[in-house]
């Protein structure tokens, strides 16, 4: 009479279903050791609890020299520049700025600006704006500051691919240069931009974490059965005294997330088992801008400028700008010396600061004052555009 192994005889079909490897076996494969079945169910158990974020836990990788304090998922180290990269700012330099004439708008300008605005309000009346009497143009000077501070910054991470035979550049072939020591190719100035490069020799091949090598995981949907419960009859079989039609009274179907297999591709290594893991270097250029206008005109909003264009009279453009000096508007002379230093703060010590420039715009608005109807009104007209702003205007009637 044949018997089978004592070790046969202690696995079931659904203890075989929970092997780590899941592929159709020969019998003879139940002849294995029960020491190394465990394993493997312990293995796969172990894997199939994971269900986390799919980045290799801490302690996982090794460090490299120059590119220290990965310590997780989300680590993103941020290397400031050496300090040869650093511009230092010269000590009681100060730049002058040319005087400039403020621009005036004549009659038939407001005129027409004003036309145009009513045309984009269907309540408006046209004939306000063909009829009114101009009392009164006064042209008023605003100042637009607008300083821009051009900076590259590094940082890295920790990244991973499938390992599927490529190349592997690890350590090796050398030591991974310092993340400012790689060459990069510079951007046009003054535009945003993100560069991901791979660390050299950084390179090197690990055992998948996710599934600790096996190309596959459990599947989470039927807890590696292969089959879930009937939805229509909860298992039983039955429903309302008759055999259930859809799971031909077996009370189980086919679990449709893996077909029926009990296990599901690896997500992270995609069946290859095994990871490439690497540093990659993330270099960003960002034009850091910022706006200045003074408020000197209580009845018409500030926000309004910054939809429209000016003059730029003056461009000062360098490695490190200077304050102003001598300007006819002492508060732009002001806010320039405070936000260079404010920008040289925040910058100089996290990144490099590749290129300023500081601009002067003269942004043009005049106050318009008419009447109509025997009875007073006002507009703006700003920017190079010539837009306009009218608080209140004297007709509300769709009919021209």
């Amino acid at each position: 009479m044949n018997c089978a192994p004592e070790s046969e005889s202690l696995l079931g079909e659904n203890q075989f279903n929970l092997c780590m490897d899941f592929s159709p076996v020969p019998r003879h494969w139940f002849q294995a050791t029960v020491e190394n079945q465990e394993c493997a169910e312990v293995r796969l158990i172990q894997t199939s609890r994971r269900k986390g974020p799919s980045a290799p836990p801490p302690g996982f990788l090794d460090d490299v020299h120059g590119y220290l304090g990965h310590k997780g998922e989300g680590d993103n180290p941020l290397y400031p520049p050496p300090p040869a990269y650093v511009p230092q700012p010269e000590l009681n330099k100060n730049t002058l700025v040319p005087d400039v004439k403020v621009p005036t708008v004549s009659e038939d300008v407001a005129r027409e600006a004003l036309l145009k605005f009513v045309e984009s309000k269907w309540r408006y009346s046209s004939k306000p704006a063909r009829n009114l009497v101009f009392k009164e143009l006064k042209p008023i000077t605003v100042y637009r500051y607008r300083l821009e501070t051009y900076t590259e910054t590094r940082t890295s991470a920790w990244e991973f691919e499938p390992f599927t035979g490529q190349v592997v550049d690890g350590p090796q072939y050398g030591v991974s240069p310092p993340p400012w020591d790689i060459p990069v190719m510079l951007p046009q100035r003054y535009s945003d931009r993100v560069d991901k490069i791979r660390v050299p020799h950084s390179s090197f091949v690990k055992m998948c974490h996710k599934c600790n090598g096996c190309g596959r995981t459990r599947c989470v949907g039927c807890h590696g059965r292969g089959q879930k419960r009937c939805p229509f009859c909860h298992g039983h079989g039955r429903s309302r005294n008759k055999r259930c039609t859809s799971c031909h009274g077996r009370g189980r179907k086919r679990c449709f997330s893996c077909s029926g297999m009990g296990y599901k591709t690896c997500s992270v290594c995609q069946g290859s088992q095994n990871m490439l893991h690497f540093i990659q270097l993330t270099v960003t250029w960002k034009n850091n801008v910022t706006n200045f206008i003074p408020d000197r005109q209580p009845d018409f909003p500030d926000k309004n400028f910054e939809n429209v264009s000016g003059d730029p009279f003056f461009i000062d453009e360098c490695n490190l700008v200077y304050p102003i000096q001598g300007f006819p508007d002492q508060e732009i002379c002001d806010v320039s010396r405070k936000m260079i230093g404010e920008d040289y703060s925040r910058f100089s010590s996290t990144s490099r600061i590749l290129q300023q420039r500081q601009t002067i715009e003269l942004v043009p608005l005049t106050h318009a004052l008419y009447t109509y109807s025997g009875k007073d009104y006002s507009f703006y007209v700003y920017g190079m555009e010539n837009q306009v702003f009218a608080a209140k205007y004297p007709s509300a009637c769709s009919i021209l």
